[in-house]
């Protein structure tokens, strides 16, 4: 049974925040209401840790179906959900369980070990109404955490998350390579490209310390051939230390696509009074990029770290001061959209250095107490950076020029 911890809380642009529990699950949610197509993320956690990693699956599992069955969530689609491990090799063939075989959603995994203490946390992503599909073809681990797309089909956009690309050739720039054309062939069957449909990827790179530069490389290369360049944009993106299930893969990728979408729709955020363009550090990805539909603004916030304009790291060796660097970053990117902090509904926290974990842990609690959050390890790809952070938000709007969400 779900138990309601704190009473809901609305903020002045609309987002509802509410905590729950179930046992020993913590569930952070967000709302974006909107009649027939509201929006929700959800970060399921451990409370309590004790458990082997079989039993906490299960409970993260089933507090999310329990949450799927909740009078509040009557009509709502589970859509896309990303488990953050500690152990992927062993842990991967848990979330093989009796609730998979009756959802269609897009399902990752990576190994980026929670710093609470637990084995597993959980981001999902959900849609009131919607038929959401999936090239999975059975509750099997091969099916599961291969490369799979699953689409939510609204009344005029078909929204497309594809996830757990990788390849096995034991080399980080061949691998990349081999993931994007994969990807731009999936993108093809849908009628779209990776110029003109890909908003967002995550780029997780096992040893980012060493690999990283060649992923980049690749990355870069297969823009050009495609038509991504610093003329033209880039895709909004989170590159950091990931696994996948099998060791033999350096690189894994997940991504999210939208078919239907116009060039006009789409905004790529710079925030220039603080960062500089990614290109002149050698990487090609937006900063942040707004999606406008007729009824909301989606705001998809890269990884993002204390850097200034100048591409240098900011406050070296001191974390306390990199978080506000960090947050002042993303607080210029949102602004550029006409949004703030409050219109986040979900963050995901990178540590490179666990034993930071209780003074961000505390920060976070302070200052920003609803959003739906996770803190995991996962070194970010410049060594000086010693936390990153990525959001997205949802602004309400109105814009006859484009159809709703």
């Amino acid at each position: 049974m779900i138990t309601k911890e704190n009473s809901i809380s609305v903020d002045s642009k609309g987002l509802i925040y509410k905590k729950i529990t179930h046992g020993n699950v913590s569930v952070e949610l967000s709302k974006f209401p909107a009649q027939g197509s509201s929006e929700y993320h959800a970060m399921l956690q451990m409370q309590v840790s004790q458990d082997d990693a079989a039993t906490q699956f299960k409970k993260i599992d089933e507090a999310l179906l329990s949450l799927l069955q909740s009078d509040d969530l009557q009509g709502v689609r589970l859509v896309f959900k990303r488990y953050f491990v500690s152990d992927a090799i062993n842990q991967a063939s848990l979330i093989v369980n009796e609730t998979l075989e009756h959802e269609n959603a897009a399902v990752s995994l990576v190994q980026q070990p929670p710093l609470n203490g637990s084995k597993i946390a959980l981001w999902a992503y959900l849609v009131e109404n919607g038929d959401v599909q999936s090239n999975n073809e059975g509750a099997t681990l091969t099916h599961v955490l291969t490369k799979q797309t699953t689409t939510l089909q609204r009344s005029h956009y078909k929204h497309l998350y594809t996830t757990q690309l990788h390849s096995h050739e034991k080399n980080e720039l061949m691998e990349t390579y081999t993931i994007f054309n994969d990807y731009t062939a999936e993108l093809g069957k849908h009628g779209c490209s990776l110029k003109d449909n890909c908003i967002r990827t995550w780029i997780f790179v096992y040893g980012v310390d060493v690999h990283y530069t060649r992923m980049v490389n690749a990355r870069r290369s297969y823009f050009d051939k495609e038509g991504l360049t610093d003329k033209t944009h880039y895709i909004a993106s989170t590159g950091i230390e990931g696994k996948y299930m099998h060791a033999d893969s350096i690189v894994l990728m997940d991504a999210y696509a939208v078919e239907g979408i116009k060039p006009e729709q789409v905004t790529y955020l710079k925030g220039l009074s603080h960062l500089n363009p990614t290109i002149e550090y050698g990487v090609t990805f937006e900063r942040a990029t707004a999606v406008d539909y007729g009824d909301r603004r989606h705001i998809y916030v890269s990884g993002t770290a204390s850097i200034d304009n100048k591409g240098e790291v900011v406050h070296p060796h001191d974390i306390r001061k990199q978080i506000d660097r960090t947050v002042e970053n993303i607080e210029v990117l949102l602004a550029e959209a006409e949004s703030g902090m409050e219109d986040i509904a979900q963050m995901i926290v990178y540590l490179r250095d666990t034993a930071d974990y209780q003074l961000v842990s505390s920060y976070m609690d302070q200052n920003y107490p609803s959003i739906p959050k996770v803190i995991v390890w996962a070194p970010v790809c410049r060594p000086g950076w010693l936390i990153e952070i990525e959001c997205m938000a949802i602004k309400k709007i109105e814009n006859k020029m484009f159809e709703n969400f």
